[in-house]
């Protein structure tokens, strides 16, 4: 007769705690040693060139929900000052590229009439801020 808590036949289950708890530990030790083992810096000096390019200008705009128009960051009043803004910023840079970040919500028409204003004020390249559509949200 078998003692209590004793089965007479085969084991009908493996006992895995021992396993995760071997690998829990190697994973611990693997992240310590993975942030103290780092690529040595390698030091560059670059060459230098008679002539280089300049850093592209980006002339940013954002548009939220309520349609409300911001210039890198600060709100302006009306269409005519985002004009003075767009023409200046344009006189600066030849290269000058804006980048229209509307809320999906704003209507297409006001989108429109921004993408008229900036090549009125001669920006004439002109990009859409876009989220990856894995980024969250409906396409």
């Amino acid at each position: 007769m078998p003692a209590p808590g004793q089965q007479d036949g085969p084991i009908a289950g493996i006992n895995i705690t021992p396993l995760v708890d071997v690998l829990l530990v190697l994973l611990v030790i693997f992240m310590i040693t993975a942030r103290l083992v780092a690529p040595p810096a390698v030091p560059l000096e670059l060459p230098r060139a008679a002539r280089t390019t300049e850093v592209q200008q980006v002339f940013s705009l954002l548009v939220p929900r309520t349609g409300r128009v911001l210039v890198d960051g600060v709100e302006v009043a009306d269409d005519a000052t985002l004009l003075r803004h767009a023409r200046r910023a344009a006189r600066g840079a030849h290269d000058l590229r804006a980048v229209i970040n509307a809320d999906g919500a704003v209507p297409h028409q006001r989108v429109i009439a921004l993408l008229d204003l900036l090549r009125r004020a001669g920006i004439e390249r002109v990009a859409f801020g876009a989220r990856p559509l894995g980024a969250g949200g409906a396409p």
